[in-house]
């Protein structure tokens, strides 16, 4: 005969001194319960953190959880994980916990993220994951307003009013396509870069952010004076973006630069304009083929 308590997730809720609806949802947050045919049902994480079923006459089927159960278990109503801290601003949580870290406001861990005194100034709060253990940091609503934040994520987006002057498109700079007489770096990236286009900035960003070395239109060690758009000593890869396909010239351009590449055999990892809006998925899987990994 066990000797430990259970009580409902209703009778919990009385005990915690907190909405029984508040509580139910905070469980479906967390991915404890789920609701299936309007029956409320244990999921793994549900049943490692200690949930399982009772059958009485009267209510039939329904969960129970030990008595000890511990509220901080599950997300506090709102309160913000990077995922949905990332949602607000259309940003991964990976690239949100980047910029957080830029801020100083938690560190990398082996494994997760851990809140930092300065994230905890700002109302973080450490967590890990009940089936995992890693490590991760919850966040107030307020963080999303803060000033210092939104400025760096508007930078890292390119949102700036100056950014915005700038073309997406621009082409990738070479002596010969005469590119870079025509058109000057003018525009800063968060690590002090000055660029081209709001593309290139884009990229720079993204590579600071994910804490990648990288030169910016470095010369390739060629006799020919060729330029590349991005270098990253790491892994001896060069990135090239190619942003004005419509155009002849700059296409014949781009497959004399290609060969270049391919005759050297220099690790070359190619984008587009579509490839932009969706960093995030393309670059880790592109740097990962040439041994570059990213948290």
């Amino acid at each position: 005969m066990e000797d430990k308590k259970y009580l409902s997730t209703t009778k919990l809720s009385k005990k915690l001194a907190i909405p029984s609806k508040h509580l139910f949802g905070q469980l479906q947050d967390k991915c404890y319960i789920n609701r299936k045919d309007d029956v409320w049902v244990l999921e793994q994480a549900g049943i490692d953190a200690g949930g399982k079923y009772q059958v009485s006459e009267k209510l039939g089927k329904y969960i129970v959880w030990p008595e000890t159960f511990q509220l901080e278990k599950a997300t506090p109503v709102g309160m913000l994980t990077a995922t949905t801290l990332g949602q607000k601003f259309e940003l991964s949580a990976r690239r949100i916990n980047q910029i957080l870290s830029e801020h100083g406001c938690i560190k990398r861990h082996v494994k997760g993220w851990l809140v930092t005194p300065m994230g905890q100034r700002v109302g973080g709060e450490q967590r890990e994951d009940n089936k995992s253990g890693i490590p991760f940091v919850l966040w107030p609503p307020a963080v999303a307003t803060n000033p210092s934040l939104k400025n760096t994520i508007e930078e890292l987006k390119g949102d700036t009013k100056e950014a915005k002057e700038f073309p997406v498109n621009a082409p990738s700079a070479d002596k010969s396509s005469g590119f870079r007489d025509k058109m000057k770096p003018k525009l800063r990236t968060a690590d002090g870069h000055f660029v081209r286009s709001r593309a290139e900035m884009l990229i720079d960003n993204w590579l600071y952010t994910a804490e990648i070395v990288h030169a910016y239109e470095r010369r390739l060690p060629i006799e020919e004076e060729v330029y590349c758009d991005f270098y990253l000593p790491a892994g001896k890869v060069y990135i090239e973006f190619w942003g004005m396909e419509s155009d002849p010239k700059y296409c014949e351009r781009k497959k004399q630069k290609i060969g270049i590449y391919e005759q050297y055999s220099f690790s070359l990892i190619e984008l587009n304009d579509q490839d932009i809006s969706s960093l995030d998925d393309v670059l880790p899987r592109m740097l990962l083929k040439h041994g570059i990994t990213t948290y």
